[in-house]
């Protein structure tokens, strides 16, 4: 499709893509806290995109996809920051959140995830034809918007008053149970067989919901299945070999969080290290091809505006120009010369090699699938392996140096995934890349100037690390480096965490050669042995919704209507959490808002309430 003659970056796609950048990087940061998992803002972001612009005379669907890329940049580096830099505060390496700091972290690993992948563009969209399944959604419902601009069909307004409408509902629910305390955020129970224990529960929250919806039926009941692991299988046999005192309930979270959560751990580690050597060879062939391509082309002369990407001599001097800053970064912290030279260089190799990893990821399974927290913990156990080395048990700052690491890393992975399926989107809709990539700049540093502030009003409001904000991904960032450092980790269940990936993905393999529809990929599996049952089991309910609703025979337009009011849950419930939080970011008092009592069962109804509504508009043939 070529659209040689439609402008595709104008002011009002600039204003309008940093400002829904830092919306959704907000919603984002909340939603990862929250949940430990984060969904691509891609679709919500073109939806709201045409609603705003379909207000202009004159607009059109590529100023739609360079909002959209933008917009949906600063969802993906709220991933990168919110996984890793809350562990400096958990570590006690920082006492607050530093804004500066913040800003720069996530600023210079997300502009090196964007010049990281530009040449990854040819390799894996068009030589590869990977999917990018989110990248062709968001394409189609760019060109239904526009195709009903034209009065072809119903007008997109009706998509925006769809997520409008669920992001009404998703923010009262989280302002009555999370400001006004009117009902519990989750039903969970335990008992004991024997000496064994057994338990149960989900979280109320639509947003939860949602994400299982989006990411779909194999995917939610693999991460279900990593809680039954944790929950039906390890936590039983080992109150049973060492016993348990007092509550069921407590002593069962009491366990998990000392010690089953870190059969996740291994299980991420090893599921990384897998992704890289399946990826290893297709990426380097993959990179080979793309420069190759890149020098022909040139030497041709005029090439077709549909294949111009960012000069790669200027990708080098960029990459180059940001090893200053990388190095004064650790620099700060490690105090000496020659040692951050170092820290650069493993940064740069990992944040490469893990780009092109998320990269090629997020065109398999889509960017909100993407397994970005398993090669950042991968990233900071062997940093923190190889800091020890030199550094030694006694290094007060060797914990801290290993999440930086990893933090730049993790940013730089979580652009590269989203900035390859907004390229499958432009390379669909007839787009200019070296636009996009430069858009893809502008919504990092858009969202890099924010994301500081939120993570300051969360942590003031709901103390993150703490029940209501466990920041389950950071909680383990902190665990793994600080372990490694103090001898404290687990590595019994880490290493049988390990053996539990290499049977999963044996399994995997096994369905591979069947030509199996059901995969079994490993770090979704080993999120769900991390993450609280009451985390997975909303997640696997969303799932199944999807499935069912799909198998009642929705038609196209209501999977849409589905991922439309699952990306306004997630949206209303997100930044709901923030405005409650930012009076008692303002006043430093916790008590500000008034408790309700009385309407305890109102939660679970309205929680019931919301999947049948969101089953119904599924299922709608």
């Amino acid at each position: 499709m070529s659209n040689q003659k439609l402008p595709e970056i104008t002011v009002k796609a600039i204003l309008l893509g940093v400002l829904l950048s830092m919306l959704l990087a907000g919603a984002n940061a909340y939603l990862g806290l929250f949940a430990g998992m984060t969904v691509s803002a891609s679709i919500p972001a073109a939806v709201i995109s045409m609603g705003v612009l379909s207000l202009f005379k004159k607009s059109n669907i590529l100023e739609n996809n360079i909002v959209q890329t933008a917009a949906s940049a600063g969802e993906s580096l709220a991933a990168g920051v919110i996984f890793t830099i809350p562990a400096l505060v958990l570590l006690g390496y920082w006492e607050t959140f530093d804004y500066v700091e913040i800003a720069k972290i996530a600023a210079i690993g997300g502009v090196i995830g964007v010049l990281f992948t530009v040449p990854l563009r040819r390799a894996l969209i068009i030589n590869a034809k990977l999917k990018y399944p989110e990248g062709i959604a968001t394409a189609e419902i760019l060109r239904a918007g526009d195709e009903a601009k034209k009065g072809k069909e119903d007008d997109g307004a009706g998509g925006l008053k769809t997520i409008g409408l669920t992001s009404l509902f998703g923010g009262l629910m989280k302002l009555f149970q999370g400001g006004l305390g009117a009902w519990h955020s989750e039903i969970a129970g335990a008992f004991s067989m024997g000496k064994s224990i057994f338990g149960l529960g989900t979280d109320i929250s639509p947003a939860l919901i949602s994400v299982g919806y989006i990411v779909g039926r194999n995917i939610g009941i693999l991460v279900f299945a990593g809680g039954l692991i944790s929950w039906a299988i390890a936590i039983p046999i080992y109150s049973a070999m060492v016993g348990f005192e007092g509550n069921a309930l407590d002593s069962a979270w009491d366990i998990w969080n000392s010690k089953i959560r870190y059969l996740g751990v291994g299980a991420m580690v090893v599921g990384g290290v897998w992704s890289l050597i399946k990826l290893f060879k297709p990426l380097i062939e993959g990179v080979t091809a793309s420069l190759a391509a890149l020098k022909n082309q040139s030497a041709d002369g005029e090439t077709p505006k549909e294949e111009q990407d960012m000069p790669i001599n200027y990708v080098g001097i960029g990459l180059i120009a940001l090893l200053v800053p990388v190095f004064l970064l650790y620099l700060e912290i490690i105090n000496t010369v020659g040692l951050a030279v170092l820290l650069t260089i493993v940064m740069m190799v990992f944040g490469f090699l893990f780009s092109a990893v998320a990269a090629y990821m997020a065109g398999v399974v889509g960017s909100s699938n993407n397994p970005i927290s398993g090669v950042t913990i991968a990233t900071i156990l062997f940093t923190s392996l190889f800091l020890l080395g030199i550094l030694g048990t006694g290094s007060g700052v060797g914990a801290a140096s290993a999440i930086m690491v990893g933090a730049v890393v993790c940013c730089a992975a979580a652009i590269g995934g989203d900035n390859l399926q907004d390229l499958k989107s432009g390379h669909i809709l007839g787009a200019t890349p070296w636009k996009q990539q430069i858009m893809q700049i502008v919504g990092v540093l858009a969202s890099a100037v924010v994301l500081g502030l939120v993570l300051d009003i969360l942590h003031t409001a709901y103390t993150i690390g703490s029940p209501t904000l466990s920041a389950p991904q950071a909680t383990l960032m902190k665990s793994v480096a600080d372990g490694v450092f103090t001898g404290n980790l687990p590595w019994p269940f880490v290493y049988i965490g390990g053996i539990i990936a290499v049977i999963l993905i044996t399994l995997d393999l096994m369905q591979e050669k069947k030509g199996s529809d059901f995969r079994i990929p490993v770090l979704a599996v080993a999120v769900g042995i991390y993450l609280p049952i009451t985390l997975t089991v909303p997640i696997f309910i969303g799932g199944m919704v999807n499935h069912f609703g799909k198998k009642a025979g929705g038609s196209n337009a209501s999977e849409k209507r589905g991922l439309l009011m699952s990306s306004g849950f997630i949206t209303g419930e997100a930044l709901m959490g923030i405005l409650v939080a930012v009076p008692i970011f303002l006043t430093s008092q916790k008590d500000w808002w008034p408790q309700l009592s009385g309407i305890s069962l109102l939660g679970p109804i309205l929680f019931l309430g919301m999947i049948y509504w969101l089953y119904k508009s599924v299922s709608k043939k």
